[in-house]
């Protein structure tokens, strides 16, 4: 998934092995494959594409024979798998392909999901915050999840993003993350 932000930082090469979407289930007889692609990922499955086949049964280059869209998913059919028997190995499992292929999907200030995790929060006079643990996506904004609390991800609140020093820095409303949200681990940095 990628998350929107109002800025562009620098992005760090890396060739591993991202998701790019995920199985969830057989779809008829013919062998077509409900996928859940990530909002970056969309772009990537067309006719042809490669993907590495990542699962408790599977672990295995797939190519796209045919793709289409049905009620918010994509149905997608591999080469060489004909019926719904032949699918069902790859339900469920993922779609990983490289770094550089799905950041093909980003564009001027969107990140993947990712690069945004385990940066450090900080404040405006450079207080830490926490660490964003985890990219959720919502259809009001992306939000950071920083121990037990949420940062919208918008431009009134994320003041930079330095992808090579691992670094967010903010302004946001005091209150928005409470003591107890404000350590690096999730755990409560006021006595008790």
């Amino acid at each position: 998934m990628r998350a929107k932000l109002p800025t562009r930082a620098k992005k760090t090469p890396n060739n591993e092995l991202l998701k790019a979407g995920r199985i969830a289930g057989v779809f008829g007889i013919r062998g077509e494959l409900k996928c859940d692609p990530t909002e970056s990922g969309r772009i990537l499955f067309v006719r042809g594409a490669t993907f590495q086949a990542q699962g408790r049964d599977v672990s295995e280059p797939v190519t796209i024979a045919s793709v289409r869209e049905h009620q918010k998913r994509l149905l997608l059919r591999f080469e060489g798998v004909e019926d719904a028997t032949a699918a069902e190995r790859f339900a469920p499992c993922e779609l990983l392909v490289a770094r550089k292929e799905l950041a093909r999907g980003v564009g001027p200030g969107e990140y993947l999901d990712i690069d945004l995790v385990g940066c450090r929060v900080v404040d405006a006079a450079g207080t830490n915050l926490g660490t964003v643990r985890d990219v959720e996506h919502y259809p009001a904004s992306d939000m950071l999840v920083v121990g037990r609390g949420m940062i919208p991800m918008i431009r009134e609140f994320i003041l930079s993003i330095d992808l090579a020093a691992k670094e967010i820095r903010v302004e946001i409303p005091l209150g928005l993350l409470n003591d107890a949200d404000a350590t690096s681990d999730g755990t409560s940095s006021t006595t008790n």
